[in-house]
């Protein structure tokens, strides 16, 4: 992540920056040079390990309580699977996620750009992403939702931005990638499910 002067910004600062002041942020982001295997290999990579890696500690070592039957675990090797599917399928959703926003650009008068669109993606993610540290504990997983719509509103703000998106178009633009974008997460939920036998029988104590 280099800015247009040369300067360097550091995951960390990146981070604090889109979640606490991504109205100021957001500018920056777009001034930015890089490429897409920069943008992976310095943010989304790293962020995106997050919810997977927690899920996994989650699911595998604390376990689920569930009232009346007691705390269920999930086999590691399941859970390990779990976790290799939906990192890489998160991955994936990020990219195919900017592909749409980029070919819907003028359809809400804005400016096509796949590297706009998946600096876009990527960064409104974040709070999803940095939330995902509570899937270590399971029960705390639908806290995540809160993040969730906080990236609703970090997109809201980046649109304009990057995607030179008219005022009176930000809305309607947002509300369809959203949609896609949910689309997107549920299938790769589902195929991350299906693939690793997310139904197998865990251990109960």
């Amino acid at each position: 992540m280099t800015t247009t002067d040369g300067r360097a910004t550091s995951l960390q600062d990146r981070v604090m920056k889109i979640l606490t002041s991504p109205k100021t942020e957001w500018p920056v982001i777009e001034a930015e040079s890089t490429d897409v295997a920069t943008l992976y290999k310095s943010y989304i990579m790293i962020l995106a390990a997050i919810p997977a890696v927690c899920s996994f500690i989650g699911v595998s070592v604390f376990g689920v309580s569930i009232p009346f039957v007691g705390t269920i675990r999930t086999p590691v090797m399941t859970a390990f699977v779990q976790m290799i599917l939906s990192y890489a399928l998160n991955l994936a959703t990020v990219y195919i996620a900017a592909l749409v926003i980029d070919k819907l650009a003028p359809t809400f008068e804005s400016k096509p750009s796949l590297i706009q669109a998946l600096k876009l993606v990527a960064y409104a993610s974040t709070a999803g992403w940095v939330a995902g540290v509570l899937n270590i504990i399971p029960a705390l997983g639908l806290l995540g939702l809160l993040a969730a719509i906080y990236g609703i509103y970090l997109f809201y703000l980046g649109l304009p931005v990057l995607m030179k998106t008219p005022e009176a178009k930000v809305i309607p633009y947002m509300v369809i990638s959203a949609i896609v974008i949910i689309v997107l997460w549920f299938v790769a939920a589902m195929i991350t499910g299906t693939l690793a036998g997310a139904g197998a029988v865990g251990t109960t104590l």
